[in-house]
């Protein structure tokens, strides 16, 4: 027998409910109308704190999909790694299809690739051809160094004042990484790394954004400019001297030496770039040795 005076529900019954019983469970049954209680009581909870805008994020169902964007940032960081590299080379076509294939992804987030290597300088498109790798340019090479040189000399400025023991220590730890590096592609990650340590505590985003993507635009010249004799050994001689004078807090001093080494560094590609392609063109323009004809014979 039941303990409780109150009636027996029919929810508990498993027994067919009659109108009656049906009346009767939904006006006096004290267990769902706890159950109820607590789930208006939740959902009010949820309107107040802000339900659905301003309320905690719920552990999503399945992982958020990667934006399109991010896929095109991919494909564009490969193919300026490729062109860095020389994989492909500087006339090499960028077709959409095979890109598109080998990413196994649609024909867009490839044309959104496309477009911004464009923008940065690394391709080229023409009407009816296509992309293509853009070719290493004498006064591009100079000019990137230039604007570098303008930007840095303000940077360093700019961070000297607030460099710390342990920012000093990282540019010196990175300034040793690059002297160390032997890889052409590592170097060009290592020489990034230092010079943007040295400006990092600026605290100037724009700043940094604009430098970062001239040193993008100038990877190619860099790995270029690896193989001539002798750079490496004057190139890391600079950065110690450059490291220094930041480390004396020398603003004058910093700037002069980073103005000096970002443009004999143009200077230098400049010369190289402007004599080869003076030399491709003499050698372009000499005549062909003319083929023996082969002696006519006769029949017999």
């Amino acid at each position: 027998m039941r303990v409780s005076d109150e009636p027996e529900c029919p929810c508990t019954t498993g027994q067919g409910a009659s109108r009656t019983e049906r009346e009767y469970f939904f006006r006096v049954c004290p267990r769902l109308i706890r159950v109820f209680s607590y789930i208006i009581f939740d959902i009010m909870s949820d309107a107040i704190d802000g339900f659905p805008l301003d309320a905690p994020a719920r552990t999503p169902l399945l992982p958020a999909a990667a934006p399109r964007e991010s896929t095109s940032r991919v494909i564009a960081e490969a193919l300026r790694a490729a062109i860095v590299d020389g994989t492909l080379a500087p006339g090499a076509p960028l077709r959409q299809d095979a890109i598109a294939r080998h990413f196994s992804v649609s024909a867009i987030p490839v044309r959104e690739a496309l477009r911004q290597l464009e923008s940065e300088g690394w391709a080229k498109a023409a009407v009816h051809k296509g992309a293509t790798v853009a070719p290493l340019s004498a006064e591009e090479a100079r000019e990137i160094y230039e604007i570098r040189s303008a930007l840095e000399s303000l940077a360093i400025g700019l961070a000297i004042p607030r460099h710390t023991a342990a920012t000093l220590r990282e540019s010196a730890s990175l300034c040793r990484a690059a002297e160390r590096e032997s890889n052409p592609s590592l170097y060009v990650e290592r020489n990034v790394a230092f010079h943007m340590s040295l400006y990092a505590p600026a605290r100037r985003p724009q700043l940094e954004d604009m430098i970062g993507t001239l040193h993008r635009r100038g990877e190619r010249y860099l790995r270029l400019k690896f193989g001539l004799p002798s750079y490496k050994g004057e190139s890391d001689n600079e950065h110690a001297a450059l490291l220094d004078a930041v480390k004396r807090h020398d603003i004058p001093a910093a700037q002069k030496l980073v103005v000096a080494h970002l443009l004999g560094t143009g200077e230098l590609l400049y010369r190289f770039l402007t004599e080869r392609a003076q030399a491709e063109a003499a050698l372009a323009n000499q005549p062909k040795p003319r083929g023996r004809r082969p002696r006519a014979t006769t029949g017999t």
